[in-house]
Parts: C-alpha cells; structure tokens; sequence
C-alpha cells in the first residue's frame, strides 16, 4: 500500500509552526532576512498564485534563473500545492533549454531578466507553456511578472492535495553515456529521505548556517544543505553564486558552519591571495562534492586543521550517499567512508557477483532517497535500476575495513569543474561540421577545471579549419562548459576490433 498525505511533511509550513522566528535565509542578494514565519507566508502566496493560474497537481513549473529568494518560494510551492518544479540549466542554449522544455511540457516558464532573449526564442517553440512569468524584467510585454502573488493572502486558499511518498517534487536533469539528458525525478519521499540521511549521519543541527551559492538548478544547490537546513530549523546564506572574496567575507563573520564546494571553487580559493589569513576554525563542515578533488586539496586545508573531506552523490541518489569519520579524513585520504544510515550499497563485478574488499567494480546503491526514474524515459529507467538497484556507473572499491573509495567512471564522461559533460554529445556537433570527418573527445587533465574536454579530429581532404573556426562553431552550438579547450588535427583515429574509435588508445596518446 502507498504511503498517502500523513507522511508528506509541508515542511515551511511545519517549520513555521516549530519555530517561526529562526533565521531561515539571509539573502545577499537582497539584503533581506528571512524568518520561517515569514518565508512560509511568502511561499503560499506564491502557492496561491499559481492556482490562480490554473496549476494543479502533476503539472510542471520550469524555472530558468539565477540564484534568488524567489526561486526558492516556487519550490517550496511547489512542494505545497503538488506542483512539479523543472530545474533548467541556465548555461544551456536556447536550442537545448528547447529540448529540456518539450520533454517535461510545463504549463509556466519562470524565468530572471538576463535570460529574456533564450525565452523569446523559445516562445513558438514550447507550445505547453501557457503563462511566461518574469522574475524581474518582462521579456515580453504580454508577459505576467511574479510580483503579482503580492495581492494573494498568506494563507493557502485551498486544501493541501493528497500527495504521497512517490508524488514527483523536482525534475532534475542529468545525462548518461549518450550524452542526451535525463530528467531524474526526485519525489517527496526522495528528498525527505536525503534530508534524514544528511541530519543524522553529517551531525546537523538546529544552529548550523551554510552558504547557498551552488546553483540552484543542481541537486547539490537544493539537498545538500538546503532542505536538511529547512528540516532542522538551520540557516542558508543565499548567494547569486560563488564569488571568492564574498566566501571569504562569510566565513569571516563565524556565523558560517558548514560548506559544500566542487573542486574548481576550492582550487580558486587557495590560489587567492586572501587564503593564508582566513580562519576556518569556526566550520564544523567542509566537503566537496561534483567532482574528484586533487589530493594537494585536501592537504592545503589539513594544514589549517580543517577537516576536509570528500563526498559522493548523484542525481539519481539524494544525492548524499556516503560520510567519512573525522577521525579517518587523514588516515584514508580520498575514501569517501560509509553508506548513510538508510542507504544500502553494492560493489558489483560485470556478472553481477560481489567484489572482493579492494576490487573495484560499480558502485549500485539502494533506499529510499532514489529516484523512481526518469521522466518521460522508461527506457533509461529501465537501464539504471534493475531489480531495486541503481546502477551508477561509477566504479567503486571497498577496503577491508569497510571504508569506500570512488576509483572511476564507467561512463564515458567528463566532470569539469562540477558540470558533467558528455562526449558523444559533443561529439554529434562535431560531426554536423561539413569539414569533420571523424571526431572524438576526450578528457585531459586541467588545474583550474580539473578536467576539460579535447576534441582529437580528422578533416575531409582539402578542407579548410582551423582550431578557432571549430571551436567558435562548437560555440555556437553548445553551452560554454561544453566547448573542448583544445583540438588536435590528426590523419587517422585509431579503432577498436570491432572498428570502434578506440578512446583509451587516444587518451594515451593524446590525454597527457
């Protein structure tokens, strides 16, 4: 039997019951802060309002936007009215925010002013959508601006619907080894579930303060810290996003006790001038997370008595899986420790057996934080879970004690800095270039990125290309981190048995 609306928390509403005069945001971007009384107030305006527009459970609410207070009002909405949230990727073009759109149908596109001309170029192309709704400027006259809500009671004017425990709360897309995107589906049950794992296996609390400036389009910008936070009654510092000096300037105040980071942000920050006189000592919490980090890292903020740390998730699971004992964080560099209290994990061979402690195998995890599926993609479910398993595509090992380490990926793709990037979707525009005869990308090591993509290409005799014509061809087609930053002319790429272009021989010759 499903588990119905009893177990479906609205947590602002709860929250602001619990405890309406805590601290819930301190918006940067506004200068605003936020109680939970009045965040819950403000979200059920916005709830209403949507009603007003005829949004009913199941229909979807797509949002391209920076980071604001007001993105985080529609997905606590949301949550309240049974709506579905679309996260889009801003850094998308227009063309692929166009396929994203016709795959989840919305009925609203919510969207900030700096994204005005992708919208206008959508209009006649996502016929789901019935009311485009500005953040800020209007990108069209006809459009409705979300100011609107302000003449909506503070009250929800209707009966909170029936949901349950596999009700849809999020659309987040990801990809795979074709490189077409995935809208993992993260239900109520999903996300609550992460959010206990997170609050008893991290040891957060009621006091705890972190800085929100992960996009908000992430699983990372919504899970990691900002619904086990709601839960618990702690604070985030909305950020527009990650900027340096203003981290610093956060951590500065000793209000901030936790923080979550991808590589590249790490890196930036020890190669700041102001990272030798920064105290950290006030952070109970720092860990990274997107992407494998450098183990000159980890040493950099050991040597200021930090215990940092790795971790590992993905869309398709919280996406907080694992924790690492402080006690361990020097003893087992890298390990990303143990399953959360209501997380199960595998190691499995290609045949499905068990892998012995230090051999690697993939990485399949089980409970209740797991995606459902994708939408609109039964197929691709399919694929990922079988028989109650996700199936990652990470390579994992376990050691004898029990302590896990991420060793790889099965998946051809490539993790620059946190964003990952698919090859064989590169490599499709690739071959769209009249000149192309053959292409293929790999990853190459990058300081700043950590990895960044290399396109190796064999050109149709007599053509005429050069690397800057490609890549401004690739540019026009592709979202910026997508772009390769480097591209080798080769005569010939080299193949497998099965006359496959064989990858690894190229990482070797070319990957250094």
């Amino acid at each position: 039997m499903r588990q119905k609306s009893l177990y479906v928390t609205d947590f602002l509403e709860r929250r602001a019951q619990l405890s309406p005069e805590r601290l819930a945001i301190r918006d940067t971007i506004s200068g605003a802060d936020i109680t939970y009384a009045a965040w819950h107030a403000q979200a059920s305006r916005t709830a209403n309002y949507l009603r007003a527009l005829g949004v009913g459970v199941g229909d979807r609410v797509a949002v391209c936007a920076t980071n604001s207070l007001a993105y985080l009002d529609l997905w606590m909405a949301c949550g309240t009215s049974g709506a579905i949230l679309q996260t889009l990727n801003w850094r998308l073009t227009s063309a692929e925010l166009g396929n994203l759109i016709r795959d989840a149908a919305p009925t609203v596109l919510v969207y900030s002013g700096e994204f005005a001309e992708s919208v206008n170029r959508l209009r006649s192309q996502v016929p789901s959508v019935r009311h485009f709704i500005a953040l800020d400027a209007l990108a069209d006259p006809a459009d409705r601006s979300l100011a609107e809500r302000d003449a909506y009671p503070v009250t929800l004017q209707a009966p909170r619907p029936d949901l349950d425990w596999d009700s849809p709360w999020v659309i987040c897309y990801t990809g795979g080894t074709t490189g077409l995107p995935k809208g993992a589906i993260l239900s109520h049950g999903n996300m609550t579930w992460n959010s206990v794992n997170t609050v008893v296996s991290w040891g957060l609390d009621q006091d705890d303060v972190t800085i929100l400036n992960a996009p908000l389009f992430h699983t990372g910008g919504l899970n990691v810290f900002t619904l086990p936070l709601i839960h618990i009654g702690g604070t985030s510092i909305l950020c527009a996003g990650f900027d340096v000096d203003q981290v610093f300037d956060l951590i500065e105040t000793g209000m901030v006790t936790l923080y979550f980071g991808v590589p590249t942000m790490f890196i930036l920050m020890q190669q700041h001038p102001r990272w030798a006189g920064v105290d950290f000592s006030r952070l109970k919490l720092v860990i990274n997370g997107g992407a494998p980090c450098p183990m000159p890292v980890f040493e950099r903020f050991w040597a200021k008595e930090v215990d940092f740390k790795t971790g590992y998730g993905l869309t398709e699971a919280g996406p907080n899986t694992f924790w690492l004992p402080a006690a361990d964080v020097r003893r087992k560099p890298g390990a990303v420790g143990f399953p959360l209290m209501h997380v199960d994990v595998r190691i499995a061979r290609p045949d499905g057996g068990e892998c012995a402690p230090d051999e690697p195998g993939e990485l399949l995890i089980r409970g209740p934080h797991v995606t459902p599926g994708y939408w609109n993609n039964p197929a691709a479910t399919a694929e990922a879970i079988r028989d109650g398993w996700l199936h990652t595509g990470d390579l994992a090992a376990r050691d004898a004690e029990g302590y896990y380490t991420i060793a790889g990926r099965l998946k051809d793709m490539i993790i620059s800095g946190g964003e990952n990037v698919y090859p064989a979707e590169i490599e499709s525009v690739l071959y769209r270039h009249p000149a192309i005869k053959e292409a293929a990308l790999i990853g190459v090591p990058d300081a700043k990125w950590g990895e960044v993509g290399r396109a190796i290409v064999v050109v149709e005799p007599g053509a005429p290309l050069s690397a800057e014509d490609l890549l401004a061809f690739l540019r026009e087609h592709l979202a910026g981190f997508k772009v390769p930053k480097s591209v080798v002319f080769a005569d010939a790429l080299p193949k497998t048995g099965a006359g496959k272009i064989d990858k690894k021989a190229l990482a070797e010759q070319y990957g250094d």
